[in-house]
């Protein structure tokens, strides 16, 4: 039986610039414990944190994957080291919980690895990029695999731009609409009033970047021939109820000061 997974390798930038290096491992232990809660009941899934800055992840559900990294790119803690994603998603023959990720070979994991490495050469780094498998002859989204590569891409470029163009709290507030869902919550959490919060969300282009999000979710999801939809509701809404839960971690004060 083919099962519909998804897959990211996420390495950091700047990480051995600094003394940092212990930092950044012991974040990632915590990232890939919290990875484990956020899919409890929801996705199968598969983590490794390897060579100190790097972690693989493979899981049910097109969308899983490219879900979890953005979630992580908005709540990641060292600004000046941010991560970034090779991604990949496909059908294998292997149930995810069989599977020993630190020995798995797997042509998705080589396109994953293929998109995590055009991004480690990049002047300007993207948070994402996707690579998928050749054209197959299948009656399915990989007859149009590299078209569905381009414009998926294309997509994660142009609100790359809009990304960079977000001041820091620009960047703070939009991550924190994203997971409250509400001005007015966003406004009581920073002290601020909620035409600032709005005007911030207006010049930081937070309804054009999360919408893009939404729209490329809705997409993987729909390529699946899996009910796959619920699976991805579910997983953010855990992920936000869980997050919600510890704000000041994810979002401390020097961050909301700043």
């Amino acid at each position: 039986m083919a099962n519909e997974v998804s897959i990211f390798i996420m390495d950091i930038s700047n990480s051995s610039n600094e003394n940092i290096g212990k930092a950044l491992s012991d974040y990632l232990e915590q990232l890939k414990e919290n990875i484990s809660r956020w899919t409890e009941n929801t996705a199968v899934t598969q983590i490794s944190h390897r060579a100190g800055d790097e972690l693989v992840l493979i899981s049910s559900g097109y969308a899983t994957a490219y879900t979890l990294a953005f979630y992580i790119s908005r709540i990641w803690k060292f600004t000046d080291h941010p991560p970034y994603f090779g991604l990949s998603f496909g059908t294998i023959q292997e149930d995810v919980r069989d599977i020993n990720i630190e020995t798995w070979i797997h042509p998705l994991m080589k396109q994953a690895r293929n998109a995590n490495d055009y991004l480690k050469k990049q002047m300007d780094r993207w948070l994402f990029r996707f690579a998928l498998p050749d054209s197959s002859n299948e009656q399915t989204f990989t007859a149009f695999s590299r078209q569905f590569e381009t414009l998926i891409n294309s997509n994660l470029m142009l609100k790359q731009e809009q990304i960079n163009e977000q001041t820091a709290i620009q960047s703070l507030v939009c991550s924190l609409y994203f997971i409250l869902g509400q001005q007015k919550k966003v406004s009581q959490y920073l002290k601020r009033t909620t035409a600032t919060i709005s005007h911030h969300m207006k010049q930081g282009k937070t309804q054009v970047i999360l919408r893009a999000f939404e729209d490329i979710v809705k997409v993987l999801d729909s390529l699946g021939t899996q009910e796959k939809q619920r699976l991805t509701d579910k997983l953010q809404t855990n992920m936000r109820q869980q997050i919600s839960q510890h704000l000041p971690d994810y979002f401390p004060e020097e961050r909301r000061l700043s």
